[in-house]
């Protein structure tokens, strides 16, 4: 492995409304990993906590591609782009952050990156990088990813529930449940909807 371990992850894939979202994060040596887990298995307190920390500590990066691009572009690919957006976003702000942080670090930084996703697919981004089903249970870096990705697509939702309160998107954050599937076919898909999904 890389000298740094950069971790990518996706919230988003399975809902039939709203964006896609990926969070890309390089840790610190000094982080307190016990805070992490897969986002899925932290509760929404315990998740708004660490990703605070990890915004506070680490060099992270996120991306987001809306339900227009997803419904042009697939959900697959749509995933891979937010990933190389949010990983673009780590290569920008590395250099001010491994300063501050006291790491010496060369112009060809990239070279000791080592990217891991979780998955089986792997985005086109310019590091070494490995895809692994199931590491974002396995690797900080990747749970982090996972965490700061899901809290950015829960608040967006949130607000999108403020714009359109009757599809309830603050509680089902555009998943395919039974209440989601029933009001679209009652009066129809709400603006953020994915039109390539399937209902």
């Amino acid at each position: 492995m890389g000298e740094y371990i950069v971790g990518l992850d996706e919230a988003g894939r399975g809902p039939l409304a709203g964006p896609v979202i990926a969070g890309c994060v390089i840790l610190p040596k000094d982080f307190p990993v016990d805070i992490l887990n897969d986002s899925k298995k932290l509760s929404e307190k315990k998740r708004e906590f660490a990703n605070s920390l990890i915004k506070e500590k680490s060099c992270w990066g996120i991306g987001i591609v809306d339900h227009e691009t997803i419904d042009k572009m697939n959900i697959l690919q749509a995933s891979m782009y937010a990933m190389k957006l949010a990983y673009d976003m780590v290569v920008i702000k590395f250099p001010d952050w491994a300063k501050k942080n006291g790491f010496k670090i060369s112009e060809k930084f990239e070279e000791s990156f080592f990217a891991i996703t979780d998955g089986t697919s792997c985005p086109e981004i310019s590091c070494k990088v490995s895809c692994e089903p199931k590491a974002d249970g396995k690797y900080p870096e990747v749970m982090a990813a996972s965490i700061i990705a899901k809290v950015e697509r829960d608040n967006i939702m949130k607000e999108f529930d403020l714009l359109y309160p009757e599809y309830g998107y603050a509680k089902h954050k555009g998943y395919p449940t039974p209440a989601h599937k029933e009001i679209c076919k009652r009066i129809g898909p709400s603006p953020i909807q994915r039109l390539s999904f399937n209902y």
